[in-house]
């Protein structure tokens, strides 16, 4: 039976379908081999069309997205001082590299490993890199500036999809301290960056310059249509500023202010030199300073803020010039106009006395300032009337700002100007005392003493200097004339007179006709009405040469020890300042003088010999520190 059986009609079907069977599972094999050949034939041309064929153009792709990336962010423009040389930087841009991702290269499953290695690299918040990688259609977004040379070795060995590296330029100031609160410094504040400070702030739009944009179509889900060619609009780099500062007389400024404050044990000190015809500030500068290169070190912040601009004191006798050209101007006085000083002035149940304490007998207008008498001003203020001697101090520029242009500068306050009626507020004001001005607007009205009564405005732009090579040159500014020529060339007179005969002999300049006016001034309290015990201001404020002054010079020292008067701590600054402009400048001399003269104002004037005694002494201690390394 299974012979006959499996020879039969059944055994022929069941033959017949194994050999079916078979033949379908050996074609299946071929396709599936054939297949997979087909796919990795097809990978491998891929590859090597995209690895070898088309890598140049690949190539181009990629530096094309990172030209567009640089092609987006500004150069800050830089600023520079000058002198007889040339232009002279001061805050210029160094590169360096930031850190910058492109979402869409970063695969969707790798974005949280990606952010992971990210943020242990740069120190950032993981969450932040997530939510920036996630962002797909995005071309850019930066994770982090200014990298440190460790941050870009080791984002290199990672070598993470879709992270690279570009360059960028970070804020260098190759002059460390120096003009360090005029010009400020680019820093963070809370999530802003940019400047600081001085002319960084102040200016930092046109600095920063226009950042560029992408411009590309997107479909109804807010993707972006890849057929559409994206339109690049390139930033626009910041504008370069020349400064109206001497490099050679800031720094020969800030050398003197430095030994003055340290000699007399000062709080602070502040120095403006302004050029009398234009009114461009030539130097101006304030200690304690700081580096801006290294400013989050800076212990005491105030020390980035320009007191010579910001900081309004009771300024003391230095006032009594400009009430006494308000007198000459009106013809209410003459130099020759006399009064007898009792030594006292009673109003309101005050007394007013000299600061002598003494009463002089017969004075001349011009013996007024020479003895600097708070009676003599009183006279002058009488006779000009309140409301007169209000108009004239605002004419000059107090209580308003002066326009220059830098951040924080103050109005002064000269409201108790305001009541005609309270005499004894006038007559303190006459003399500096009860209201308060800044060193900046006091220099302006003394300019406008020596500048034929013309006053000026402020200038520190000398220059500006556009992306595309265009410029733009600042003109002095007239504000107004303030006094007649003739009561300008009586005051200056008069103030020789202080120089040679007065309280201000130590300001004198051996072979020049210099002017000006001592001021020592006390300070208000901070905590209750009237003066701190012991504090002083001691200010001088002058010009030369008398007949066709060139500079304008301000010292102003804070609270000197062992010092009560201005005539032996900012006298003597202001006589060593003015002898460097002087002959720095090559203004010949306007009177004869000896070489006994000289040696005399050498003995007495030590402050640049003491600077660089103090620069020497560091260098050699600095050399000893090296040695003792090396060894």
């Amino acid at each position: 039976m299974p012979a006959i059986f499996g020879k039969g009609k059944y055994g022929d079907f069941q033959k017949e379908n194994s050999e079916k069977s078979e033949h379908s599972f050996s074609w299946r094999i071929s396709a599936l081999v054939f297949f997979i050949f087909f796919i990795s034939l097809a990978i491998f041309f891929k590859l090597y069309f995209l690895q070898v064929i088309s890598y140049s153009s690949f190539r181009a792709l990629a530096e094309n997205q990172h030209n567009i990336f640089k092609k987006l962010v500004p150069e800050r423009g830089e600023i520079y001082l000058q002198d007889k040389s040339g232009l002279y930087p001061v805050a210029v841009n160094k590169e360096t590299k930031m850190a910058y991702a492109v979402p869409k290269e970063v695969n969707e499953g790798d974005i949280e490993k990606t952010a992971e290695a990210v943020s242990q690299i740069f120190s950032l918040d993981k969450v932040e890199i997530i939510d920036k990688l996630s962002k797909r259609e995005d071309m850019y977004e930066v994770l982090k500036h200014r990298l440190s040379d460790d941050e870009i070795n080791k984002i290199n060995e990672a070598n993470l999809s879709g992270i690279h590296l570009t360059s960028e330029s970070y804020r260098y100031y190759p002059s460390t301290e120096l003009a360090a609160q005029l010009v400020g410094f680019v820093g963070w504040s809370g999530d802003s960056f940019g400047g600081r400070y001085g002319i960084e702030a102040f200016s930092e739009e046109e600095l920063k310059g226009q950042e560029g944009n992408i411009f590309h179509s997107r479909d109804s889900g807010g993707r972006q249509i890849m057929i559409k060619e994206k339109e690049v609009q390139e930033a626009r780099d910041g504008t370069d500023l020349i400064l109206t500062i001497d490099h050679i007389v800031q720094y020969e400024t800030e050398k003197i202010l430095k030994s003055a404050v340290e000699k007399f044990q000062a709080d602070n000190g502040s120095i403006i030199v302004m050029e009398t015809k234009t009114g461009k500030i030539l130097s101006m500068a304030n200690y304690p300073t700081f580096d801006p290169n290294n400013y989050a070190a800076t212990e005491d912040i105030g020390a980035y803020r320009n007191l010579a601009v910001s900081s309004a004191y009771e300024c003391g006798s230095v006032f009594k010039a400009l009430t006494m050209a308000a007198g000459l101007d009106s013809n209410r006085v003459a130099p020759e106009t006399t009064y007898v000083d009792s030594g006292a002035v009673k109003e309101a149940g005050y007394t007013i006395r000299n600061s002598d304490l003494k009463s002089n007998g017969l004075q001349t207008m011009t013996q007024v300032l020479e003895n600097s008498l708070n009676t003599g001003v009183i006279f002058v203020e009488k006779n000009l009337g309140n409301k007169n001697f209000a108009d004239y101090v605002r004419r000059f520029g107090f209580g308003e700002l002066t326009g220059i242009d830098l951040p924080g500068e103050a109005a002064g306050n000269i409201r108790n100007l305001g009541n005609f009626k309270s005499d004894i507020q006038f007559f303190t004001a006459s003399f500096g005392q009860g209201i308060t001005v800044t060193p900046l607007q006091l220099i302006s009205a003394y300019n406008a003493l020596a500048n034929g009564g013309i006053l000026m405005k402020p200038q520190i732009v000398e220059k500006k200097i556009f992306s595309d090579g265009s410029e733009e040159r600042i003109i002095p500014e007239e504000v107004r004339r303030v006094i007649s020529e003739k009561a300008s060339l009586q005051i200056s007179q008069m103030l020789r007179s202080v120089v040679v005969n007065g309280h201000g002999k130590q300001a004198g300049v051996p072979g020049y006709a210099v002017v000006g006016k001592t001021g020592t001034a006390q300070v208000a309290s901070s905590k209750a009405k009237g003066y701190e015990d012991g504090m002083n201001v001691g200010s001088f404020v002058g010009y030369a040469p008398m007949n066709d002054s060139r500079f304008t010079v301000l010292v102003k020292i804070t609270n000197p020890k062992d010092v009560q008067w201005a005539e032996s701590s900012a006298a003597p600054t202001f006589g060593e300042l003015m002898k460097f402009l002087l002959e720095y400048y090559g203004i010949e001399p306007t009177e004869e003088y000896t070489q006994a003269d000289l040696n005399k104002f050498n003995q007495t004037h030590t402050l640049s010999q003491s600077f660089l005694r103090k620069d020497e002494e560091k260098e050699k201690n600095d050399k000893k520190s090296e040695d003792k390394k090396i060894n």
